[in-house]
């Protein structure tokens, strides 16, 4: 258990570093950001900064020698260089954690070990095997680059008749093919496990998207009791499979029959678990400061329902008359270039239970 006062240093400089940050000086530690850009999100809120490409090996070595621990803001990172903060610090999830969920044909590989359950899929290396896999899956069809996907971006929908070499150039090799799911809605679970294998989840939510960039969270979602705990159950499965120690975001599809499928994970806070810092005694990103410090991990209940919104490029300009709205609770992450569809902040607005 680290004690208050401690360093927690986190590799990547974005908003959920930002986030992180400010819940860990809450609880009394420091944190240490290492990020290549100067002036990042999460720089912002801490004096403590290594500025230095995440394969600099000086640098790693500099900035594990002043830090207690070692978290990430995000899974698209140099496995090789979490190794080398592993080999002198507790860096938390595994190195081997984010070899399985930033690629696609690794995560999928071992959710089927595991028995959860997922979409139908095939591995695409090539041009030439994208046709054959298509023929067994049928149309339509979406293709996935294995690596280095987030927001949409990456994918591509083979519609029936639709062109398969348009969709090929536009997706980055090797990929992963996935059968088309005819789902309701697509929701989401965050769950926390300690050192001790100790859990504890948040309740589920329906994610909307537009672009394939996340626009509103919903929470709860609107399923029934026995279909939320399931996705609980089984996503607390997953990050005892992994071996998690941290937070995991589990996103699912649940399908029109009320079946869950898997359909993506990420080993750190997500986009979808913002609303927890206003709804709940303990938000996602306090959650992981506990976890990753070895504290008794906090209670997961929220004491409101709420509605998260992003505020993608240029409707962050709306934040003065959102500051005005009563209820709602902005938030803003430093980001100074306003681009489409770029994350710049997000507003929940809380739903009074009762």
């Amino acid at each position: 258990m680290l004690a208050p006062g401690a360093v927690i240093g986190i590799v990547g400089g974005g908003q959920l570093g930002r986030m992180i940050a400010l819940a860990a000086a809450r609880l009394g530690y420091r944190c240490h950001v290492l990020a290549p850009e100067r002036d990042s999100p999460a720089a912002q809120v801490t004096d403590l900064a290594t500025v230095a490409a995440y394969d600099d090996e000086a640098a790693l070595d500099r900035f594990a020698a002043a830090v207690d621990v070692v978290t990430m803001e995000f899974e698209n990172l140099p496995v090789e260089a979490l190794a080398r903060l592993a080999r002198t610090r507790p860096v938390h999830p595994l190195p081997a954690v984010l070899a399985i969920c930033q690629d696609r044909r690794e995560e999928k590989a071992f959710l089927a070990r595991l028995g959860a359950p997922i979409a139908p899929y095939a591995i695409v290396e090539d041009a030439q095997s994208l046709e054959p896999a298509l023929a067994a899956l049928g149309r339509p069809a979406i293709l996935k680059s294995a690596r280095f996907g987030y927001d949409g971006k990456g994918q591509a929908r083979i519609a029936a008749g639709g062109s398969v070499a348009k969709a090929w150039a536009t997706t980055p090799a090797p990929c992963v093919l996935e059968g088309w799911i005819d789902f309701e809605r697509e929701i989401s679970v965050i769950t926390a496990r300690g050192p001790d294998g100790a859990s504890a989840s948040y309740v589920p939510v329906e994610n909307r998207h537009r672009d394939g960039i996340l626009v509103q969270t919903i929470a709860p979602a609107p399923i029934p009791a026995d279909l939320a705990r399931q996705a609980q159950a089984l996503a607390e499965r997953i990050a005892a499979g992994l071996d998690l120690v941290g937070l995991l975001a589990v996103e699912m599809f649940v399908t029109r029959d009320r079946r869950l499928l898997v359909n993506e994970l990420a080993p750190r806070p997500h986009n979808s678990g913002h609303w927890t810092i206003d709804a709940c005694a303990v938000s996602q990103f306090e959650q992981l400061v506990r976890a990753v410090c070895g504290l008794p991990l906090g209670d997961p209940g929220r004491f409101a329902d709420a509605v998260m919104d992003n505020l993608l490029g240029n409707e962050v300009e709306r934040w003065p008359a959102i500051l005005a709205e009563p209820g709602a609770r902005l938030h803003l992450y430093g980001k100074g270039e306003i681009r489409p569809g770029r994350k710049l902040g997000h507003v929940t607005r809380i739903i009074r239970n009762g």
